[in-house]
């Protein structure tokens, strides 16, 4: 290609702007629009919401994400940074010295030869970009102007890298870095270490995520035939498969696939065009951007994520109340109500006799126990915490099943606060609602039923009475009358006592249950708001930070998987998103 030569300017200073480039050019930095923009409104929603929850090394991606977006955005929005990274001997500065149109990087045989990025923009604006990047201004160049090409290269911003593999340790601490900022990235492969494991493990392989705004670049065709390039080519597509990495072939998104030589310029005409109408896009800090949410959202799926259906059904709470109520004892409480109720309607209508025997036999048994009195209160109390502690464990360990670690944790964490002064506030709750058989109600028909036995009795002492009186001969003789009055007082006391036991069964059976229902709903209350409504808020928050999760990873986040190999510092992810189906 012809150009026009131009005068080269100094080192670290821009040249003056194409004329009416400022008038056609949009304005330094821009707003993310979009799905962009409620992702990241999702991101940091999601971020603050964990903080308390999930620790700070599982969000550092998440938190670098949504400042290294912040910061892209303050700056040039018209111009696309793209790194030239790869292998030592690839010959990425040569291939930065054809792009430019002028020796601008270090070329030769010493390994290595560049040790720190240059930059090469061809408009003017692009100093906070490369502030940014941290290349000072004495590695900072203008290319050749001339031709249609570099007008429309005007948005570019071209970075040449150490070598990836570079010998000495700071190289490769600059290699990731600045790959951490770029927009895209160059990968230039040669015909010797296209295959290389160190270039695929660490970066191609988890780069994968970011296939839409990266190039591989097969370099030194002119060592290789036109069938060995072929061939080449297709094995590095192949390892580029393996990888994880979309290939944007057949007009599918994914990466960019090239065979060149910069040393005798085949192939280096595509590539400036096929960067030309990239940087026009403008698109690639956002696709960047984009790709960078995808890994972090790939790395906090098991954060997020739950195994099922999280939540607290309604069985699980009845059986918590049951456990409670078992507890506090209220069936043995209703149980006991109603036979203290029985037992009154009994004592109550019985004859006099009977309920004298009755009183001798509880005085003597009442005598008999009070020594052994002090010691089923602690043993019955010691039971009673136990049961409560299992119920809460129980209900906790319900509600967490299948919840991602960090969020299960707090479940757990929840109840056990709740828990602290359960068993306390309990017994404190029986202690208020009183014991339901130390005051049992009397019915209407009692005093009628105690007035009949009270007849019957009189009839009996009548009877006796009228019968003595007939053998001291105070009363005439007659045995037949007397007996029989007496036999219908001593018949009838009993029958008495059999129709009202029989007429208090429904009522005390309804009393019993009506006490044991209070007891069990003040227990299932006071469980609740210590124990349930805490774990309930806990499994809200979950499920709110599940939907900014499921707004952070995007549709089709589940088939995206992470990819493999050592972290390594500065990368630009760990997802292969995008990567198609094998």
């Amino acid at each position: 290609m012809n150009r026009r030569p131009a005068p080269t300017p100094p080192p670290g200073a821009d040249g003056p702007a194409p004329e009416g480039e400022e008038d056609t050019l949009p304005p330094l930095g821009g707003q993310y629009g979009g799905a962009l923009r409620r992702r990241l409104d999702a991101l940091h929603e999601l971020v603050g919401l964990s903080r308390t929850r999930v620790e700070a090394e599982a969000l550092a991606e998440a938190g670098r994400v949504l400042d290294e977006a912040a910061a892209r955005q303050r700056l040039s929005s018209r111009h696309t940074v793209i790194a030239i990274a790869g292998p030592s001997g690839s010959g990425k500065s040569t291939l930065f010295n054809a792009l430019a149109g002028v020796p601008v990087s270090e070329t030769g045989l010493r390994r290595p030869t560049t040790s720190a990025p240059i930059a090469l923009s061809w408009s003017e604006g692009a100093a906070g970009l490369l502030d940014r990047l941290a290349v000072p201004g004495r590695l900072r160049r203008r290319p050749l102007a001339g031709g249609a090409a570099d007008t429309e290269l005007q948005p570019l911003v071209l970075v040449d890298l150490p070598d990836h593999d570079s010998a000495v340790t700071a190289h490769r601490d600059q290699v990731d870095r600045v790959l951490a900022l770029v927009d895209a990235v160059i990968w230039v492969v040669d015909p010797e270490k296209y295959a290389d494991a160190a270039l695929h493990e660490r970066y191609l392989r988890p780069l994968a995520g970011h296939a839409e705004v990266t190039f591989v670049v097969l370099n030194q065709i002119d060592r290789l035939g036109t069938e060995a390039t072929d061939l080449v080519l297709d094995d590095l597509r192949r390892l580029l498969d393996e990888d994880g990495v979309a290939l944007g072939e057949h007009g599918e998104p994914g990466a960019t696939v090239l065979a060149l030589s910069a040393l005798t310029g085949e192939g280096v005409g595509e590539l400036r065009d096929v960067l030309a109408r990239f940087v026009q896009e403008r698109t690639a800090a956002e696709r960047r951007l984009a790709a960078d949410i995808d890994a972090a959202a790939a790395r906090l799926r098991p954060t997020y994520v739950a195994e099922g259906r999280a939540g607290l059904g309604e069985r699980a709470r009845e059986d918590f109340a049951d456990r409670l109520a078992v507890a506090v004892g209220a069936q043995a409480a209703g149980e006991a109500a109603e036979r203290v109720w029985r037992r009154g309607a009994i004592r109550a209508c019985g004859t006099p006799w009977l309920r004298l025997y009755r009183w001798y036999e509880r005085l003597r048994a009442h005598g008999n126990s009070a020594d052994q009195a002090a010691e089923p209160p602690l043993e019955a109390e010691l039971t009673a915490r136990q049961r409560v502690e299992q119920a809460v464990r129980i209900v906790a360990d319900e509600a967490s099943h299948g919840l991602p670690a960090p969020w299960a944790q707090a479940v757990r964490e929840a109840a056990a606060r709740g828990a602290d002064g359960l068993p306390e506030a309990l017994d404190e709750l029986t202690a208020t609602l009183g014991d339901p058989a130390a005051r049992p109600p009397r019915p209407a028909w009692w005093p009628a039923a105690v007035l009949v036995q009270a007849m019957m009795t009189l009839l009996q002492i009548f009877g006796a009475l009228w019968l003595m009186g007939q053998i001291v001969g105070v009363v005439e003789p007659g045995l037949l009358p007397p007996v029989l009055v007496m036999v219908a007082g001593i018949v009838g006391g009993p029958l008495v006592e059999w129709a009202c036991e029989g007429a208090v069964k429904g009522p005390a059976r309804r009393y019993g249950q009506e006490a044991e229902r209070r007891l069990r709903e003040a227990a299932a209350a006071c469980g609740r708001a210590r124990v349930l409504d805490p774990i309930a808020a806990e499994l809200m928050r979950y499920r709110e930070v599940r939907e900014q999760y499921a707004a952070v990873a995007g549709p089709g986040v589940a088939a995206r998987v992470v990819g493999g190999g050592r972290p390594a510092a500065g990368r630009l992810g760990a997802t292969r998103a995008g990567a198609r189906s094998r």
